[in-house]
């Protein structure tokens, strides 16, 4: 289960598939396995500044959550939603509220036929990814935004004879809300903030596994459409496609698929002043002209191809590779699941993909099973960036990277393991994101058209049950973050914090940690903040 404290973090699912826990309960307690646990946090936090010397800030957090996992023949559930007042005691500090989760549910409406999929997360997002990149978000802080995002639709699966059939649909909502980026480097503009967007994803499929024949195949399509608030921008993209699995070995396959492909990225053009420039709201996006005419900014379309590998030599353990042409160049994929015990898991991926901010947060959720564990950040509260799971693992860092409106091709790779054993748990992630903007040349966003940014990262957790009592974990991350703008620097984010947790009282948990964050960028006075927190959390 998601928590702050390492005693829970995976007291259920955190480092076993679903088909894993089936299997080791015992008979009568394959039904149902349900656990609830709300809870109600006080504590107190002190932020200091430690390159100024001066600014030392004190505040107050009430909070409360909830943490929820189900297994049961009908339905999987993990859930982590946690509510947070901040109360400040400076004049010029304002109270602020933070609302964090994540979800992943699935309900079997038709046993083994018929599923309904949903999840949704809210976290903080960076805005620019040129400005300010702070870890510890408390105060007056620019350059970070609360995101939303959730999705729900149904999922089939089924054999008609020998066919495997497939089909699934969602629809999902993501929202960005307006802030603040702060100082930009010399000569550096806004970008444009996404605001909102309603996303639509549809697939089918109709195959066969190889044994009838020699090999397996399969025919499928899909449609998938984003429409954004800003600048009415439209994405909408649709596929057929044709697939084989040629068994070399008992464990070898090669594997390949051809078909056809068309995308299109278009948008309105800002308002104009009587400069001819574009116009800006309150809240630092461009005002759309609803009289403009559709403007193209990404239109590609023609035959799509690509060939691999499959080794599977276990249960626990599947490597997939592939290349192939898409979006008019060469595209690599892949995917390594490695899971040689109860107690560890390896997950990496490779991925190519056109996709706008909305649509990229609902696949990303999406691909995270109903049983994972990740951690918060025990100073803010605030959810750290990666989910461990025995059979999938992903992070954000990709998508939140920063919140600008337009669509994107998105390569990257991503690595997790987690690691269980004898009382310790351990999790690292790592990857490198890169992004190519969309947008037309004769819109309001033609500087981002082509720019290209690119996040590095690497995340380190680990915790420690040191008796029936008590508890410790740390974590530590860093960022490398590039926004491709000429004359923009890089900026730098590293950071720790470490907590101990007591049990006082059945139910009633005491909490200590400490901190350092920091973020270097030239040009700009960089960045060391040290954090201190005491707290009680009861959970009922």
């Amino acid at each position: 289960m998601t928590s702050r404290k390492p005693m829970r973090m995976l007291k259920f699912g955190a480092l076993f598939s679903p088909l894993m826990i089936v299997a080791m309960q015992p008979a009568q307690a394959k039904d149902r396995n349900v656990e609830v646990t709300p809870y109600l946090e006080v504590q107190q936090v002190l932020v200091a500044d430690l390159k100024n010397g001066s600014d030392v800030l004190t505040y107050t957090t009430v909070a409360a959550g909830i943490e929820t996992s189900i297994q049961t023949r009908q339905a999987e559930a993990q859930v982590n939603l946690r509510y947070e007042r901040r109360f400040f005691y400076e004049d010029d500090i304002g109270d602020d509220d933070i609302l964090s989760g994540l979800a992943r549910g699935s309900v079997q409406v038709v046993p083994n036929v018929l599923a309904l999929e949903a999840g949704g997360i809210a976290t903080r997002s960076r805005i620019d990814i040129r400005g300010e990149a702070p870890s510890n978000t408390v105060g007056n802080i620019d350059n970070v935004t609360q995101v939303y995002s959730v999705y729900a639709g149904p999922s089939l699966s089924t054999n008609i004879g020998a066919l495997d059939v497939n089909a699934n649909y969602r629809v999902g909502y993501t929202k960005v809300e307006s802030e603040d980026t702060g100082i930009l480097p010399p000569g550096q503009l806004p970008i444009d903030i996404f605001d909102d967007s309603v996303s639509h994803s549809a697939s089918a499929s109709v195959g066969m596994s190889p044994g009838d024949l020699p090999f397996g195949w399969s025919v499928g399509a899909g449609y998938e459409r984003e429409d954004a608030g800003q600048l009415d921008q439209r994405f909408e993209g649709k596929y057929v496609r044709a697939d084989v699995t040629v068994p070399v070995t008992p464990t070898v396959a090669l594997v390949g698929g051809v078909g056809y492909e068309d995308i299109e990225i278009s948008e309105r053009d800002a308002l104009r002043d009587v400069n001819g420039d574009p116009v800006v709201d309150n809240d630092g996006r461009l005002v759309t002209d609803e009289a403009s005419p559709r403007l193209l900014s990404y239109d590609e379309d023609g035959l799509i191809w690509d060939a691999g590998v499959l080794w599977r030599p276990s249960r626990r353990t599947s490597l997939e590779a592939r290349v192939g042409r898409r979006y008019g160049s060469t595209t690599y994929a892949g995917s390594l699941g490695y899971q040689p015990n109860e107690n560890t898991s390896l997950n990496v991926s490779v991925y190519d993909t056109v996709s706008g901010f909305g649509n990229l947060l609902n696949d990303n959720l999406a691909s995270l099973g109903t049983s994972f564990s990740s951690s918060r950040n025990p100073l803010s509260g605030e959810l750290n960036g990666c989910a461990f799971g025995q059979t999938s693992s992903l992070c954000f860092n990709d998508a939140l990277q920063s919140a600008a409106s337009s669509s994107f091709r998105a390569r990257g790779v991503n690595a997790q393991l987690a690691y269980g054993y004898n009382g310790w748990n351990t999790a690292v992630a790592a990857g490198y994101s890169r992004r190519r903007f969309f947008a037309s040349q004769l819109g309001g966003l033609s500087s981002v058209d082509g720019l290209v940014d690119e996040n590095y990262y690497a995340n380190l957790s680990i915790g420690r049950q040191i008796d029936a009592r008590s508890s410790f974990d740390t974590n530590v991350y860093a960022n490398l973050l590039d926004s491709g703008f000429a004359g923009a620097p890089n900026v730098l984010a590293l950071g720790a914090n470490a907590a101990y947790y007591r049990q006082i009282i059945p139910g009633l948990t005491g909490t200590a940690a400490v901190g350092l964050d920091s973020f270097q960028q030239d040009g700009f006075d960089s960045e060391l903040t040290a954090s201190a927190l005491l707290g009680l959390q009861y959970e009922f």
